[in-house]
């Protein structure tokens, strides 16, 4: 069964892209999406089995991969409840993408490449939480960033996606490029790459140093810290996530699919599976904690100013993302991946409503060119809110009632105080997290009453000509009349999405009410041990779930006040205050500038990085290969022949005299030569 869950995407895929044209845009997504929902249900199946059952985790070798000295890798399928969880989280969002793509793409000539796309990258993503060893989750890794690079870049004829792709593409590599230093390390440290093998060799390994560029460093924590420089790439953490907002230039599906529920979330899995190292590592995991603080809150602050709904929410997902590793950090993985298995749901959910708002809107993406729409599109609004609520934690502390997001967000904040006792760099997550909890209430909630409320604004058929991130843009690329469909231009009234986007929309708020109150016991509750059974480690000195139920009580509610603050202070400024958003920009231009561009990352990291590595491929493309290896060798031996064929064409003029008298030269020369020598 677990064969067919990782390889049926891949199937779908080759059907797709090697057949798409014979079978056409209608097959090509049948084939693919009902290959999706059958994977998606055996995960289901596996999920119930190993995680909620009584199944024990499990390896499928289909064969060997390679040998090399003493390096041998299996190409093995390993099943236990972290991959389960995974299982479930991937199958299913990428099976309601594929659904709700067969509407929001219904108009793009290009169905085929694009399904295909969604395909390789489930393949990619299932292969990387199956692995049983680092070089196949290494290909899974890699996988799924040309599969990200092919989606984010879909739409080819825009420059601006072009350059998303490519960034995507060259800034997961500077944290992948770790990521293959930390396996080296781990090989070199073990002599293998296997799972079971390093995990049973680390704490023979532990404390040995490293001696590196002059120095001698703890070995474990070099390999880990490596390790993470490729988490905090394929994650969007700080330093390394300038690439996820400028990936909303790809299709909504595709934000949906893999910067909110799958692809951001591999890092924080790694981690996960690589615990038994990382336990092993404390510095490394307070750089962890330290890390998923700072981008919880920062990413939230610029999301207070997004204009852009899409980049709102992928802002949020940074922020999220965030949460994730400071619960890691502080060494509690379970709540980590509880948060990222009900972050799955409703940030898919928002991503996915937001793709409907747009269609509503006839392709409009500026929140300031929307108001109004709440009973224009009634139930998107409806799943919206859902999806709001349970970002935003809502939920009453001490009981079982709450959204998902209560239940996960609100467990990491109060493992990050609990832990605080131990490591100081915890109660500075504490004060983030909480801090990062109020402004994400407050922008969820300003994008709501943005996109939803206020007075209504006039909807031009047109609008996408005006906007640089519009979706179907690079209709006019094409030649066909994506851009120009039934809506004409003119003016036109919002409408409700086709009943093949909003069903996804209607399965994922389900998750993201009930996901959290179903899962908390066995995720992080009574029934931990028998739910995990193995498949995370923490060691003896980690009882971190235990401290989470002696912290004073005001922790429990801190999340849940500063998300009532958040939603307050939203509601006073864009509903009953109208206009207080512009004077609060006007009160401090500095800082609404500083939040607006983003922290100036994008612009220091080009004065930086892009322009140099500029100036100076162009030195060694126009000096070094130009002027001296081209002007020397090849092209400067050519260009002298050619001179002097041009010397010898000048020499043969066809005239008779000119002929004569180059003889007479010669003899003159001759006579010369042999008078002369007759002297000596």
């Amino acid at each position: 069964m677990i064969q067919a869950i990782v390889f049926l995407p891949l199937i779908g895929f080759l059907v797709a892209g090697i057949l798409g044209g014979r079978i056409g845009a209608r097959g090509s997504e049948l084939v693919t999406t009902t290959l999706l929902f059958i994977a998606c249900g055996f995960s289901w199946i596996v999920f119930f089995d190993v995680g909620l059952g009584h199944g024990h985790a499990s390896t499928a070798v289909l064969g060997n991969w390679f040998a090399s000295g003493k390096l041998s890798v299996d190409w093995a399928l390993r099943v236990d409840t972290l991959t389960a969880v995974m299982l479930i989280v991937v199958t299913t969002v990428s099976a309601l993408v594929h659904f709700y793509s067969i509407g929001y793409m219904h108009e793009d000539p290009d169905r085929p490449r694009f399904f295909g796309y969604l395909s390789l990258f489930t393949f990619a993503m299932l292969t990387l939480v199956t692995a049983d060893n680092l070089v196949q989750m290494f290909f899974g890794w890699e996988g799924v960033g040309l599969a990200s690079y092919l989606l984010i870049g879909f739409w080819y004829q825009k420059p601006s996606a072009n350059a998303a792709a490519i960034k995507a593409f060259v800034v997961n590599r500077v944290g992948d490029f770790g990521f293959a230093l930390g396996i080296f390390l781990v090989f070199q440290l073990t002599q293998s790459v296997g799972f079971e093998q390093v995990f049973a060799a680390v704490p023979g390994i532990a404390g040995h140093k490293i001696h590196v560029f002059g120095a001698d460093f703890d070995a474990l924590t070099l390999a880990t810290f490596l390790l993470f420089t490729g988490a905090m790439g394929k994650s969007a953490q700080f330093l390394l996530h300038t690439w996820l907002p400028d990936a909303m230039e790809g299709p909504t599906p595709v934000s949906a699919l893999i910067h909110a529920a799958t692809m951001v979330t591999a890092g924080v899995f790694m981690v996960a599976r690589l615990s038994p190292i990382f336990e092993y590592a404390p510095d490394t995991l307070a750089f962890v904690t330290l890390i998923g603080a700072i981008t919880a809150f920062f990413a939230a602050t610029i999301g207070l100013v997004q204009n852009d709904i899409k980049r709102v929410i992928a802002y949020s997902t940074c922020s999220q993302l965030g949460y994730m590793f400071v619960a890691e950090g502080v060494g509690a993985y379970s709540l980590g991946v509880f948060h990222l298995f009900t972050h799955a749901f409703f940030k898919a959910l928002l991503f996915l409503g937001a793709g409907s708002v747009i269609h509503a809107m006839h392709h409009e993406q500026d929140m300031r060119n929307m108001g109004g729409l709440w009973n224009k599109i009634p139930f998107t609004f409806a799943m919206m809110t859902i999806g709001t609520l349970a970002l935003t934690g809502v939920g009453i502390p001490g009981t079982e009632l709450g959204f998902a997001g209560f239940f996960s967000k609100d467990a990491i904040i109060e493992a990050a105080f609990a832990a605080g006792e131990h490591r100081s760099v915890a109660y500075l997550a504490f004060v983030s997290t909480v801090v990062a909890a109020g402004l994400t209430s407050f922008y969820s909630w300003r994008l709501v009453f943005m996109t939803f409320f206020g007075k209504a604004k006039e909807v031009h058929g047109d609008a996408h000509a005006a906007h640089d991130h519009d979706d179907h843009a690079h209709a006019d690329a094409h030649g066909d009349d994506h851009a120009h469909d039934s809506h004409g231009h003119g003016h036109h009234a919002p409408h409700e999405s086709p009943l093949v986007m909003l069903i996804p929309l209607a399965v994922l708020a389900a998750g993201a009410v009930v996901a959290g109150a179903v899962f908390m016991g066995d995720f992080a509750g009574h029934a931990y041990d028998e739910f995990w059974k193995g498949a995370l480690f923490t060691g003896h000195e980690n009882h971190i779930l235990h401290a989470m139920h002696e912290i004073p009580h005001w922790v429990s509610y801190a999340a849940t006040v500063m998300m009532i603050l958040g939603f307050l202070v939203a509601l006073f400024v864009y509903q009953l205050a109208p206009g207080t958003a512009q004077k609060i920009a006007q009160a401090f231009p500095r800082l609404y500038r500083f939040l607006l561009n983003k922290w100036y990352f994008d612009e220091l990291y080009d004065a930086i990085f892009v322009r140099p590595a500029f100036a100076l491929g162009r030195l060694l493309w126009k000096g070094g290969d130009g002027r001296i290896i081209d002007g020397l060798g090849p092209d400067g031996v050519a260009a002298r022949v050619v001179d002097g064929a041009r010397l010898a064409v000048k020499l043969q003029t066809g005239y008779v005299y000119h002929y004569a008298f180059a003889m007479l030269i010669g003899v003159a020369a001759v006579v010369t030569w042999f008078v002369a020598g007759g002297l000596r």
